[in-house]
Parts: C-alpha cells; structure tokens; sequence
C-alpha cells in the first residue's frame, strides 16, 4: 500500500490539534475579520504567544493575513478547512461501513 504525503494536509490538523488555534479559528469563523489582538484576548495570552499562534494557522493556509498600516488582521481561509473535512468525511464513511459490517456479524453471530 502506498501512503501519499500530503503536507497541506499535515500542516492543517498539526495547526488544529491546539485548542487556543482551534478557538481563534471558531472565532473567525463565527465573526468575520480579527486583529491579531481581539483573537488572543479570549485566551489571555501575550501578544507574542498570539502571534506565534496565529503564524501557525497562517501557515497551514487556515488563515489570511491583511495589513492596514501597522494592524494585522485575519480572515478564515474555508478553502483549507474544506480540504480538511473531505478527508474526514472519506474516512467517516469507511469506519461507518465498517461499523454496519460489524454490527451486521455481531447479529448474525447472536442468532445462532
């Protein structure tokens, strides 16, 4: 079986796997446009912590930055995010397949 690198792919979920960057991201997502200080805020949290997590996100593609003057500003980038769900939703379909074999053996097995 070959395995396909996908480095997007990689880059998105290591981005996700914190829960301070998954909130930001919940955040643009919900409201639009942010400064890089009303998306650390909730989280209390240094400006250089924010910055660093926001330069993850921005990395994976998740985020896209915009400078007015000396404000940086994010916005959601769906195109990744929408990369991310089509994988999960090819491997939820596998695993519920899956789990239907499963139940359906289980049964079989029960009636005899």
């Amino acid at each position: 079986m070959v395995i396909e690198k996908n480095t997007t792919l990689d880059r998105t979920f290591h981005a996700l796997a914190d829960s301070t960057r998954r909130g930001m991201v919940t955040m643009l997502a919900k409201e639009g446009f942010k400064t890089a200080g009303e998306l650390g805020a909730p989280f209390d949290i240094s400006q250089p912590a924010a910055s660093k997590h926001l330069k993850v996100l921005e990395n994976a593609g998740l985020v896209i930055r915009k400078r007015h003057g000396r404000t940086h500003a994010f916005s959601l980038n769906s195109e990744t995010l929408g990369a991310a769900r089509g994988w999960l939703e090819r491997h939820q379909a596998f695993w519920a397949g899956s789990m239907d074999q499963l139940e359906a053996l289980l049964e079989t097995e029960g009636d005899t």
